[in-house]
């Protein structure tokens, strides 16, 4: 009875497959791939919907982004309907050779890789009304123009764009196969970013307004740059070389070497922090956050050199004298020791050395500080801690622009 039953089985089996076999090769008798379905009668809907298994890197300096999708086609070609054992079809994916496959292809794509190891990546279904479904696995280099004014506190809206590319609207449509919530969708750990947040997506349409009319499916991804890099790498150095540059104020004017090191030391430091600063970025015309920070850090770094140069100008030397005035002191003869005369050389003595200890007083010849340090020393944080607070208030608390240019469904 056992035996019975499973040769019932491989009977069955047998039978079916041998169906299916003579029902495929009846949808391709007479069939021609070169004509789209319903031609002459009506258009051909295309819906698709994209599956993101990973996103990124992204590239600033050549404005572009990986992403790496499940690509999904689905479209009626009643030519293909069949009556069966079975509902649906599985094939294989060498069939999609042999029948019409839409001609999609990615406006702002730079590069494709369609995965075919260890086979083609791809799955074909077909229902017994016509209705085919195509998945591919697809690598895709696209194009994300970017607007770096608010670098590095900018977000940007990478586009996805495809559509037909021979096929004008009044033969061929897309569309999404659900609400465009939905039809773009992005695995949880599917990103690959470092210097980015991936904050949303969403999916629309754009007419192609030409001689015949095309319709681009769009799919927006959205950006937020991660700031915390550029705080480390750049911005904590403009500070520290900043701060460092304005201890030159708590040097006596006398201390010309000292303060003129740090002068030029912290000039030369912020030339090399800005020069870095922009390897990182396209060679953009305008200038950005980052640059307007570096700038004016760089004026700071600068007007204390300028002040040292100021007070340098207006500092009075004076030098000690070689010898003290021996003329202050009296030899007289030794044939003579007049009373009165030597009162008097005593006299003039005391009176030369209280004017030699007036010129070398040290409280006004040495480690003197000048009226324009005292000023200094609060004028330049007070006026570098404002403008860090009126920046990072700025930048921090608005919201960048985005361009959202997706028609939602």
């Amino acid at each position: 009875e056992k035996e019975s039953n499973q040769f019932a089985v491989i009977f069955l089996v047998a039978s079916v497959n041998f169906h299916i076999s003579r029902i495929l090769d009846g949808l391709l008798d007479g069939y021609d791939n070169r004509l789209r379905p319903g031609l002459g009668e009506n258009v051909t809907e295309i819906k698709t919907n994209i599956f993101v298994t990973s996103f990124g890197p992204v590239s600033d300096t050549e404005m572009e982004y990986t992403i790496d999708v499940f690509f999904r086609q689905s479209w009626k070609d009643e030519r293909l309907c069949f009556k069966g054992p079975m509902e649906m079809l599985p094939l294989n994916n060498l069939l999609a050779s042999n029948i019409w496959t839409p001609d999609t292809f990615f406006l702002n794509g730079k590069k494709s890789i369609a995965h075919n190891m260890t086979t083609p990546n791809k799955l074909l279904r077909l229902k017994d009304d016509g209705t085919l479904l195509y998945t591919m696995r697809l690598t895709i280099s696209a194009e994300c123009p970017m607007q770096l004014e608010d670098f590095p506190m900018d977000a940007h809206a990478c586009p996805l764009k495809f559509g037909s590319y021979a096929y004008p609207i009044s033969e061929v449509v897309y569309t999404w196969s659900q609400e465009a919530t939905k039809s773009v969708s992005v695995a949880e750990d599917g990103s690959r970013l470092n210097q980015y947040h991936l904050t949303g997506q969403s999916a629309g349409t754009e007419n192609i307004h030409t001689s015949r009319g095309y319709t681009v499916m769009m799919a927006h991804f959205y950006l937020k740059r991660k700031i915390g890099y550029f705080v480390i790498q750049t911005y904590m150095p403009c500070f520290m070389t900043v701060i460092l540059s304005q201890v030159s104020f708590w040097l006596n004017r006398e201390s010309v070497p000292a303060r003129t090191v740090f002068g030029v030391t912290t000039v030369l430091t912020m030339t090399t922090l800005s020069i870095s600063a922009r390897n990182s970025l396209p060679k953009v015309a305008y200038a950005t956050a980052m640059d307007w920070f570096i700038a004016v850090c760089y004026a700071f770094v600068f007007s204390a050199l300028i002040e040292f140069a100021t007070v340098n100008y207006f500092t009075k030397r004076s030098w000690k004298p070689n010898n003290v005035c021996s003329a202050g002191v009296n030899y007289t003869p030794n044939l003579t020791k007049d009373v009165s005369i030597s009162t008097i050389s005593n006299t003039t003595s005391v009176q030369l050395r209280a004017s030699e200890a007036k010129i070398l007083d040290p409280k006004k010849t040495y480690n003197s500080v000048s009226k324009i340090d005292k000023m200094s020393r609060i004028v330049f944080p007070v006026l570098f801690g404002t403008f860090n607070l009126v920046y990072w208030a700025t930048y921090l608390n608005r919201e960048p622009v985005v361009k959202r240019v997706v028609t939602p469904m």
